[in-house]
């Protein structure tokens, strides 16, 4: 059996990041994924947004790792070709306590070294952002908050890895962990594995983890948040995030521009029994319009094109979760990664190796790495580009999604890409399709076809997303699908 230096469980955008990172080094890495894909769980599902780092409490890991990742993250998103952008984000005060927190949460961000913040009068953000409410009378302003594709870095960090070396397992559910005295034997749902350390990456199922080398030393709290995402047509609605005073239950409803162009409001906070707890419900989406439209007034969620929820790790620590096991010497724990847990990603990551260094993972740079991956996007080419790129492929002249203007060119690429999608939302994820007002209605059942021919499988084994959502069910009697 093949010993593998660092297994890594969960192939969200934290293991997809300490994936990533090890790549670098002549390690043997694989990664463990209970889905059928990667960027599954709360990767999918989140506010998408790049803190600046003000909120968290100075000393804390949340603090140090926020904004480290935040400084670290343009230049990441460049190499490896993700949509970013930014924008900067509000924190709006409506009366005078409001106005108190403000100045404690630009204390914290001080400590914390973030730069360029400020507090701005009501008057100077409705400068800067028209659409604020009129009631707002102050605002903490901190330049260096961004927006970003989550799942899209969580991807292209995996592909990379991928490209260099590591090995991705998906549909790979861990069972258990026995430890031996050199090493440790991972066992799935499907095969075993030998691997010298393992880094527990398992977002909302790490306590799971833990719990299979005798450990219990947090308890899982998962929370659910819920969102609407309105139409490209409100997209500029607001130049910045735009948020209110946060309160214990997190950073509170949001309102924002993704970078594709839309406009994303939420999310409210619902602790739940588990991190497969992902409905939306009628109060919720209402608690999540009322309060939005306490900071801007002019939100139509009649543009709302699709809700969604996702669900936070969160646990009975306050602090990120990031040391060795206390049971097992050569398990490293990275959990407990609620908000700001996309920001610190690459922070994150960096932390863990040196880490997985001192516990013995030696740390030797490979004689050659390319940490750069460059993604095709039709629709952004110039003409000249466009028609240069028809001319060598001319699936790339095939529009299959019309609100996106994705091509099919586009779609193939991303089906023989490094870690292949099985479903047409993991062609949605990594080309676009299907992100537009429609929703697929238009080019789902043509991202079905071409799924099934270029994977040379039967239509009716092709999924929406995760495993058992088929699309087709059967045939009729005249050989159309049903």
């Amino acid at each position: 059996m093949m010993m593998y230096d660092a297994a890594i469980i969960g192939c969200g955008v934290i293991g997809a990041s300490l994936a990533y990172t090890l790549s670098q080094y002549d390690l043997n890495v694989i990664v463990l994924e209970q889905e059928n894909d990667v960027a599954m769980g709360t990767t999918k599902a989140n506010s998408a947004i790049v803190h600046a780092g003000y909120d968290p409490e100075p000393g804390t890991l949340l603090a140090k790792l926020n904004v480290r990742g935040s400084e670290m993250m343009e230049e990441l998103c460049q190499r490896l070709s993700v949509r970013y952008k930014r924008i900067g984000s509000f924190v709006l005060a409506f009366d005078e306590d409001d106005v108190k927190h403000l100045d404690k949460l630009y204390d914290n961000g001080v400590k914390n070294g973030v730069q360029g913040l400020r507090i701005l009068t009501g008057d100077e953000v409705r400068a800067m952002d028209a659409n604020i409410s009129q009631n707002v009378c102050a605002a903490l302003y901190a330049p260096s908050a961004a927006v970003i594709d989550p799942w899209g870095l969580c991807i292209a960090e995996a592909e990379t890895a991928v490209r260099n070396g590591v090995t991705v397992k998906c549909s790979s559910k861990v069972t258990g962990i026995e430890q031996n005295d050199a090493f440790l034997t991972v066992h799935t749902d499907s095969d075993t594995y030998q691997t010298r350390f393992v880094i527990n990456c398992a977002g909302g199922w790490a306590h799971e983890i833990s719990a299979m080398t005798g450990e219990q030393e947090w308890q899982a709290h998962p929370s659910r948040g819920e969102y609407y995402l309105l139409d490209k047509s409100s997209g500029t609605l607001v130049n910045h995030v735009v948020f209110q005073c946060p309160t214990a239950a997190g950073k509170g409803v949001l309102v924002s521009p993704t970078v594709h162009g839309n406009l994303l409001i939420g999310p409210n906070a619902e602790h739940v029994s588990s991190p497969y707890d992902r409905e939306n419900t009628l109060a919720g989406l209402d608690k999540i319009a009322e309060t939005s439209r306490k900071s801007v007034d002019g939100i139509d969620l009649r543009q709302s094109i699709r809700n969604f929820a996702g669900v936070r790790a969160e646990t009975s620590e306050s602090d990120f979760i990031i040391r060795p096991s206390a049971h097992c010497p050569r398990l490293l724990h990275l959990a407990g990664i609620k908000s700001p847990g996309l920001s610190a990603a690459p922070a994150i990551a960096e932390y863990a190796a040196q880490l997985l260094h001192e516990m013995g993972l030696p740390l030797e740079p490979k004689a050659s790495w390319d940490g750069t991956r460059k993604q095709i996007r039709f629709k952004e080419l110039s003409a000249e580009e466009k028609a240069a790129l028809i001319a060598k492929d001319p699936r790339y002249g095939r529009v299959i999604c019309r609100c996106e203007t994705i091509t099919e060119g586009e779609i193939v690429a991303a089906i023989h890409s490094p870690i292949p999608p099985c479903s047409v939302d993991g062609i949605k994820r990594r080309a676009g399709s299907g992100m537009g007002r429609c929703q697929g209605g238009f080019c789902g059942p043509r991202v079905l076809d071409i799924l099934a021919r270029e994977l040379h499988e039967s239509p009716l084994d092709i999924l929406q997303d995760g495993a058992g959502t088929q699309i087709l069910i059967g045939e009729t009697k005249g050989g159309a699908q049903a």
